[in-house]
C-alpha cells in the first residue's frame, strides 16, 4: 500500500458515482448499499476548515469497527475492505481509500442525533447554568462543569447546516412515536453503559455521545448506524487527570477549538483560516492516542 503518512485525504471522487458530502463524510450510493468514505476534513463552530488532519478518517473508521463488532447490537456495518465495495478502482484511489471506507446498509434514518451525557460538558452544562436543566431534564443544585450526573438521554434535531438544537424526549416521541422513541433512549442508554465500561478499564472517560440509528424497510428493528463513540462524536477524558469544575483536557479537536477561538483572530462569519502545523500535528496525536488506547493496540499506518 502506497505510504501517505502525513498527506491528508480532504476529498474524494470516485466517477460514475453520486456522491453526498458531509462534514467528514462522502458518501456513494452503491445501489443497495452505501459507500462511506471519512475523510480527513475537520469541522469547528459549524464550518469545515481548509486543513485537514492527516490519518483522521482511518481512525474513526478503525474507532467505528471496534465499537461496531464488540456492542452486540444490531449495526449497519457490512464490510469495511473496500475491495468489496465492486468499483473499479486506480491503484492510487483503491490506497487512498483503504482504512477508511465502510461499506453499509441502506437504511431509513431516524431523523434526531440521540446523546447520552453522563458529565455535565458542552450545550448541557450551559443550559444548566442558565436553568438548572438539560433538555428539560432537572438536575440537582449545584453542579459545576464537568460534573458527572446520572446519565440522561437528550436528543438533538439532525441539522445539514449549523448547530444541532437539543429538545425535550416528548418531542422527539410526538415526531416518531413514543414506543419507538423509547426504544431507542432504552437502547442509547445501554450502549453508553458498555462503552463507559470500556473506555474506563483504558483509563478513560466517556463523557458524553452521539448515537445515530436507522430502521430496516418493513420492519420495527432498530439498528446503529453512521460512526459511533469516535472522537468525532463523543468526549473522552483522561480519567487520571478528571477534576471537576472547569473544561477538561480531551482526545478530539480542542486543540483547533482553542487556536480558532483564542489565537487565530478569526471572526467566525467569513472563510476560516488554514491551521498552523503545530495544531494539526497535536490534534491529530490526539485521534492516535484515542485509537491506541481504546483498541489497545498500536495504530496500523505508523
Amino acid at each position: 500500500m502506497m505510504d501517505d503518512r502525513g498527506i491528508a485525504l480532504i476529498t474524494t471522487n470516485l466517477p460514475g458515482l453520486a456522491c453526498r458530502r458531509g462534514k467528514v463524510r462522502d458518501v456513494y450510493d452503491l445501489g443497495d448499499r452505501l459507500l462511506l468514505v471519512a475523510s480527513d476534513r475537520i469541522s469547528a463552530f459549524d464550518w469545515v476548515l481548509p486543513t485537514g488532519i492527516p490519518d483522521k478518517g482511518r481512525v474513526l473508521t478503525g474507532i467505528s469497527a471496534f465499537w461496531f463488532d464488540r456492542l452486540g447490537v444490531e449495526h449497519h456495518l457490512i464490510s469495511t475492505e473496500i475491495d468489496d465495495a465492486g468499483l473499479d478502482l486506480t491503484p492510487e484511489l483503491h490506497d487512498r481509500l483503504y482504512g477508511r471506507s465502510m461499506i453499509v446498509k441502506k437504511l431509513a434514518v431516524v431523523p434526531f442525533e440521540c446523546v447520552v451525557r453522563g458529565y455535565l460538558s458542552g450545550s448541557g452544562w450551559k443550559e444548566y447554568r442558565k436553568s438548572g436543566t438539560v433538555c428539560g431534564v432537572r438536575l440537582p443544585e449545584g453542579l459545576v462543569e464537568s460534573s458527572q450526573v446520572e446519565p440522561i438521554f437528550t436528543p438533538a434535531t439532525k441539522a445539514e447546516v449549523g448547530h444541532d438544537e437539543n429538545v425535550p424526549f416528548e418531542m422527539m416521541a410526538e415526531s416518531i412515536g413514543t414506543e419507538l422513541a423509547e426504544r431507542i433512549r432504552t437502547l442509547s442508554l445501554s450502549i453508553y453503559a458498555q462503552a463507559a465500561a470500556h473506555a474506563d478499564s483504558v483509563g478513560l472517560i466517556l463523557a458524553d455521545t452521539k448515537f445515530e440509528f436507522g430502521t430496516l424497510p418493513d420492519s420495527k428493528e432498530i439498528v446503529l448506524i453512521d460512526e459511533v463513540l469516535t472522537p468525532d462524536s463523543s468526549r473522552y477524558w483522561p480519567k487520571d487527570l478528571y477534576e471537576p469544575g472547569g473544561p477538561q483536557p480531551s482526545f478530539d479537536k480542542q486543540f483547533v477549538r482553542d487556536w480558532l477561538e483564542h489565537d487565530s483572530g478569526w471572526d467566525k462569519v467569513s472563510e476560516p483560516p488554514p491551521l498552523p502545523n503545530d495544531v494539526v500535528s497535536r490534534t491529530r496525536v490526539k485521534y492516535l492516542q484515542a485509537y491506541q488506547r481504546l483498541l489497545n493496540r498500536s495504530f496500523p499506518w505508523i
